[in-house]
């Protein structure tokens, strides 16, 4: 089944975005192994980040493998702090 992660950062911008993405995604208009979906843009207060992955298990595999090691790590002109975060199980995806 899909899974569905917004991520939400207080006070997040396009720069940080930019420098973020660089240093987790393969590619700029690459998305990790898994993901299907990616949509980001600035709203109310910050920077919003939506994306799906085919599974769930896929996900946790990119967040415990990629993203989470490389944000400990620091990410120069990335996000400074954790998003918030709310995930889902898709009962429906358009393309």
């Amino acid at each position: 089944m899909n899974y569905g992660i917004v991520h939400y950062f207080p006070g997040g911008n396009q720069a940080q975005y930019e420098a973020s993405i660089a240093a987790v995604h393969p590619g700029r208009d690459i998305p990790p192994q898994g993901q299907i979906f990616h949509a980001a843009g600035p709203s109310d207060g910050g920077w919003t980040i939506m994306v799906v992955h085919d599974s769930k298990k896929s996900w946790e595999n990119f967040r415990d493998e990629t993203l989470m090691p490389r944000m400990r790590k620091g990410i120069v002109g990335g996000f400074p702090t954790p998003p918030e975060e709310k995930t889902f199980e898709v009962h429906h995806l358009l393309n």
